[in-house]
């Protein structure tokens, strides 16, 4: 099979020929129809994820189409076509045994764990527990926008900032997380402020249901703007970006027993930033992780998807070839994008 290969961390990304893969006993093999690039991937080639062994094949938001299955999966067939969520629950530890897949002790992630998704087939672990059928309502193109990006996105309003009608919800960094957040905000009532540092992603916001926006690279007192906009702060925040400065403001952009939600990557020098304590505990603040969402939570969103509640395709920037990806993914860091890219030629 093709697949983009890169053999060293900040190295060249390059199209070889790889020998196709064959599904584990619970897995699955799935042709790969189109797949997105995600600051997930980039951290991976930047080499800040320990489970990645070179060398190695990146991409982890994905839709497809079956094309093997192991001799125990019992609930999908070859022709399927199917997405997943990014964190794959093995379906027997404690966990997963209460429901929280996305936090299995013995996950397994494409493009992390394993060969990813930037290549024509890709292999799939604990088929049962993990699948997700595409409605026929959904395209390839727009299903592989959710599994990352969208997925995390709105288990973090809905499940984990229990986002309500008429609350102030403020999104510090606007790629694909943040963008998907400012939609499903928008969808459940809320109204939204987007912060950025590029004018061009910040008028993608308003589009999307942003009702005020705030340039950081213009306005260094991005906590006090925040709080003028919402009235004395956000009911929820949520850091998309995952940066020192970003999840600074968002803690201290909340008002009194708002909830922030980390989200954006803490990595490298990020991994351990300041933290407004005080402000934590006088105001009764509430710190709360996401981590993806479980595939057993996929209807809720389809369903909002199919009903025309959401848009995850109006996310999408543009579609590129995987040879286009190679130089694509490196450059991820510079944030020239808007939207979303997403792979659909191999």
């Amino acid at each position: 099979m093709k697949a983009a290969v890169f053999e060293k961390f900040q190295g060249k990304i390059s199209i070889q020929q790889l020998k196709d893969p064959i599904p584990k006993r619970d897995g699955v093999v799935v042709m790969v129809k189109a797949t997105g690039l995600c600051r997930s991937d980039w951290h991976g080639w930047m080499g800040h994820d320990p489970d990645i062994k070179l060398p190695h094949v990146p991409g982890h938001e994905l839709a497809g189409v079956i094309e093997a299955v192991g001799t125990d999966v019992k609930k999908f067939k070859i022709g399927d076509r199917i997405t997943v969520p990014f964190v794959c629950g093995c379906g027997l530890c404690g966990e997963c045994n209460s429901g929280n897949h996305q936090v299995c002790d013995y996950q397994s992630q494409p493009g992390f764990t394993h060969h990813g998704s930037f290549a024509e087939y890709v292999t799939l672990d604990y088929a049962d527990t993990n699948l997700v059928k595409i409605p026929d309502s959904i395209s390839n193109v727009t299903a592989a926008t959710l599994g990352c990006r969208f997925i995390t996105s709105f288990r973090a309003i809905v499940a984990q900032g229990k986002v309500m009608e008429g609350q102030h919800v403020a999104i510090h960094g606007c790629g694909g997380v943040g963008l998907s957040a400012i939609m499903i905000a928008k969808a459940l009532g809320a109204q939204v402020t987007a912060i950025d540092i590029n004018d061009d992603t910040l008028s993608f916001a308003k589009e999307l249901g942003a009702s005020s926006t705030i340039n950081a690279l213009n306005n260094l007192e991005v906590v006090a703007a925040i709080k003028e906009i919402t009235g004395g702060g956000a009911h929820v925040s949520l850091d998309a970006l995952g940066s020192a400065s970003t999840c600074f403001n968002s803690i201290s952009g909340l008002r009194k027993r708002g909830k922030h939600i980390q989200v954006g990557l803490m990595t490298g020098d990020h991994k351990h930033p300041k933290v407004p304590m005080d402000m934590v505990l006088a105001n009764e603040l509430e710190i709360i992780g996401s981590h993806g969402m479980q595939a057993h939570k996929y209807p809720e969103m389809l369903q909002m998807i199919s009903d025309g509640i959401l848009h995850p395709e109006k996310l999408l920037e543009r579609t590129i070839s995987l040879e286009e990806a190679t130089l694509a993914l490196p450059n991820m860091n510079t944030f020239e994008h808007k939207g979303v890219l997403v792979i659909n030629s191999f």
